[in-house]
């Protein structure tokens, strides 16, 4: 094991600006593209930023208006929607009741702009030209970020501050229009098109920025400057802190484990390298030029983002290895494979989990087989069934729902998480083990780098010869009993 500090005097560049697709007009953009500014300052746990995103008409449609969804502003003081459940809200909140939110206050290039949506969730841009098919339009928008006192993704805690979904994002468009997800206590209500990122984050130089793709570091007049380049990504994410960090390599890139206070950081950095060398010679390559897992402040389990996962800083010894193998799945099932996590939860969140009993199927050293995983899933489900038709008569076991739908984090994750475990268990005893693979394979390969549908996930079992439609249908829509 090696410790280092992060930011080097050695890795200084300049940071010049660049410009992605500098004239795209008539010739469409390869993908959307975000440049950001951004300063933080920890004494008001605010973010200062400027934003210019390059955004691509890629419908059929002419569109007059874009539209940006404002996760932040799910924590600012009444919202209609809490953003974290009653269960865990004293462990996230870990001084009391804290708010934070997203202030626009300027947009260039755009004809008027106003704060929408049902919970001030979207930004709307009225646009000074209709944006035609494969046109690509300029909009920068300047922003100030305040984040809540929180142990969650998006919040300054304990020990650390975590920066996931802090900028406004284009909302996921489609020939019937933009999708705008509200907010939810469960779940992960994020749904992005692939994109490139160009960050430039300035923090004092007492903290260090840990982030997924290439980067580099200048110190500057009593502070960091990183400047980070992400292509083909779902979103960019950064957790700021003090960090030690264990170096390791795996499926041809560089392994990184930060972590603020770990007695045996072995531990994660091995789950990582051995769950990435497994799900790239199962599912696909691993895509990005490196992996970083990062300890710091959630109030349970972890959170993933494109080469970069999250794990909790409270996870005791024996829960380090399935989380970290959980969220390292996340690297294929979201951030390559994209799906509507909002109303079909378990197309990512289910698969990932039962990818984590495939590796620990190939991995006895850990101590839980392959059946032993599919088998706690199996008796957690049921459990959760009895006690909610006991309670309510019926349990509502249906899984192509909205976050909004669910009650309980028990109940999503009974739902999202077990069910899907079993899900995949029984398709794969259906299939056998050659189909399943191919299946899950083609998956992959054609889906990375975009959001597929449910019926588009089914449809790769179909290519490699099994019909699984009744299958899907009855564990999806609630009909199966298990």
């Amino acid at each position: 094991m090696k410790k280092t500090v992060a930011c080097a005097l050695a890795c200084a560049l300049s940071l010049s600006p660049v410009v992605l697709f500098a004239a795209c007009a008539g010739d469409g953009c390869a993908r959307n593209s975000y440049s950001i500014t951004a300063e933080y300052f920890p004494e008001e746990r605010k973010l200062d930023a400027k934003m210019t995103a390059h955004v691509s008409n890629r419908t059929e449609n002419v569109l007059g208006a874009l539209k940006f969804q404002l996760y932040p502003n799910a924590f600012r003081e009444g919202a209609a929607v809490c953003p974290v459940d009653d269960a865990s809200r004293g462990s996230v909140f870990y001084r009391g009741e804290s708010f934070g939110g997203i202030e626009i206050t300027a947009v260039e290039g755009a004809k008027s702009f106003e704060i929408s949506g049902e919970d001030c969730n979207i930004l709307s841009t009225e646009l000074h030209d209709e944006l035609y098919p494969d046109d690509c339009a300029e909009l920068t928008l300047s922003f100030t970020v305040t984040l809540p006192q929180a142990n969650y993704r998006f919040g300054a805690g304990e020990h650390c501050v975590n920066l996931a979904n802090f900028y406004p994002v284009l909302c996921a468009c489609s020939e019937s229009g933009f999708t705008e997800y509200t907010y939810a206590p469960y779940g992960d209500p994020f749904v992005s098109e692939c994109s490139d990122y160009d960050v430039t984050l300035t923090v004092p130089d007492s903290l260090t920025a840990v982030y997924g793709g290439a980067g580099e570091c200048e110190r500057r007049d009593g502070k960091n400057i990183y400047r980070v380049r992400a292509e083909n990504v779902r979103d960019t994410a950064f957790v700021l802190g003090a960090f030690e960090c264990a170096k390791g390599r795996a499926a041809g890139v560089d392994v990184e484990y930060y972590y603020v206070k770990d007695e045996s950081p072995l531990t994660a950095l091995s789950a990582a390298e051995q769950s990435l060398n497994y799900f790239s010679k199962t599912f696909g390559d691993y895509p990005y030029p490196n992996y970083k897992v990062v300890q710091t402040d959630l109030a349970a389990g972890g959170m993933e983002s494109p080469a970069l996962s999250m794990i909790s800083y409270d996870l005791k010894e024996g829960e380090i290895a399935p989380v970290v193998v959980h969220e390292t799945a996340h690297q294929w099932w979201y951030s390559q494979v994209g799906s509507d996590q909002f109303d079909s939860a378990w197309q990512d969140e289910g698969l990932a989990e039962y990818s984590s009993a495939l590796f620990f199927g190939e991995h006895p050293d850990y101590g839980v087989t392959y059946r032993d995983f599919v088998g706690a899933s199996e008796r957690a489900y049921r459990a959760f069934f009895s006690v909610y038709s006991q309670i309510k008569g019926d349990a509502d076991t249906r899984m192509n729902r909205p976050l909004s739908s669910f009650e309980s984090g028990y109940e999503y994750r009974s739902v999202a998480y077990d069910k899907g475990v079993i899900l995949f268990d029984r398709v794969r005893e259906v299939t056998g083990e050659k189909k399943f693979f191919s299946a899950l394979k083609t998956y992959c390969k054609e889906y990375a780098g975009k959001i597929a549908s449910p019926e588009e996930m089914i449809a790769c079992f179909h290519r490699a010869g099994a019909n699984v439609e009744g299958l899907f249908a009855s564990f999806t829509e609630g009909k199966c009993v298990i």
